[in-house]
């Protein structure tokens, strides 16, 4: 009886197995890809969890590094704009008003 309930709950899950694409394949799941916004929000969200205490003391460092790496990284291929560059393409990209 125990060998029948063991067949079974394999059968239920080999579709699951199936279903999920092999990583070897090379092939890339659709909203996999990162863009830089996506990198700058995960900049932010480690900065808020740092500032609320969410990472232990001996986490910190790895923590910091990585940080730091990203923001390298964002600066590298992101410059920050210049504030009247900013306020420029605000207002190019608003709508307009009736």
């Amino acid at each position: 009886m125990a060998k029948a309930k063991k067949q079974a709950k394999k059968e239920k899950e080999a579709p699951k197995a199936a279903a999920q694409p092999n990583a070897a394949t090379g092939q890339a799941q659709p909203g996999a890809d990162l863009s830089i916004g996506d990198l700058k929000n995960l900049a932010t969200i480690i900065d808020v969890a740092s500032t609320r205490g969410a990472f232990r003391a001996n986490e910190m460092a790895t923590v910091g590094v990585m940080f730091n790496k990203l923001q390298s990284f964002l600066a590298k291929v992101a410059p920050e704009q210049k504030p009247e560059d900013a306020k420029a393409e605000a207002q190019a990209t608003a709508p307009a008003q009736k």
